[in-house]
């Protein structure tokens, strides 16, 4: 990998097309085309996507799938492929199990909060108004969120989304810690808007899905821009925990921003 070549990209992208389309297809079609638990756990009781003309292919689930692929899984790889090309070529550090297990183990441990802090800092980011009529705002078509739904982002959004990788370029960290970030940024998506809070096989939960937190995001735009993980939207004044008080202050949230932007 030191030297760019078309044979061991493709092969990346192609492993990325694949392991998308494993995840976010494979959970669609359990999800949605045989709807294995029907409207269990779901929390929008509409069984089927959208097709309507504010998609740019008609279907929500193939414009969700065109903007994942075409634009997700072309920006993800050449992230990859910039950090396994530096690693060849010495020019970025890196550590190793044997040697460093402790700086390793601790990586393990500072990637999730990690990721979360970059999220949030971001998701506000993407809501200032201009950046959210410009580039934020296709993700946002998506308030009936599916599976395909949450890598379905403006190209712009899917470099500044993944951008946390970044760290690993000037902080020695491994090739395995950097795909494991990887992986997380581009196919835990998948998982947090399948629209499902649990995944359940004959009525028993195997694994947790979707969270009622970036369901009212969805719903109410200007709330709960970080995730469950951490609790940034409690310390910075921005959740919206289901209850009618905080509709009513998401809504004046809202009227505010408008006023300010005209």
């Amino acid at each position: 990998m030191s030297t760019l070549s078309v044979q061991w990209i493709a092969a990346l992208f192609v492993r990325n097309v694949l392991l998308i389309t494993l995840v976010a297809g494979g959970l669609h079609v359990l999800l949605f085309t045989f709807c294995s638990q029907g409207n269990k756990l779901k929390f929008d009781h509409r069984e089927q996507l959208e097709k309507t003309k504010k998609f740019s292919i008609g279907s929500q689930v193939h414009d969700n799938i065109l903007w994942s692929i075409a634009s997700g899984v072309t920006v993800w790889p050449i992230y990859e492929v910039l950090y396994l090309r530096g690693v060849a070529n010495k020019v970025i550090p890196t550590l190793g199990f044997a040697s460093n297990p402790i700086a390793f183990v601790s990586w393990l441990i500072i990637l999730p909060p990690l990721m979360s802090a970059h999220f949030y800092l971001i998701h506000r980011l993407l809501h200032w108004p201009p950046l959210f009529k410009r580039v934020h705002l296709l993700h946002h078509k998506n308030i009936h969120i599916g599976p395909w739904s949450g890598m379905s982002i403006h190209p712009v959004e899917h470099i500044i989304y993944i951008s946390s990788v970044l760290i690993h370029f000037v902080i020695a960290s491994h090739p395995v810690i950097l795909l494991l970030h990887l992986y997380t940024r581009c196919l835990a998506p998948a998982f947090s808007h399948s629209g499902f809070e649990k995944l359940l096989i004959k009525d028993k939960a195997i694994t947790e899905a979707a969270d009622f937190h970036h369901q009212l995001h969805h719903k109410y735009f200007e709330c709960n821009y970080g995730n469950v993980d951490m609790p940034w939207d409690r310390w910075f004044g921005s959740v919206h925990d289901g209850s009618e008080k905080a509709t009513h202050a998401v809504k004046e949230r809202r009227l505010n921003m408008y006023k300010n932007r005209a």
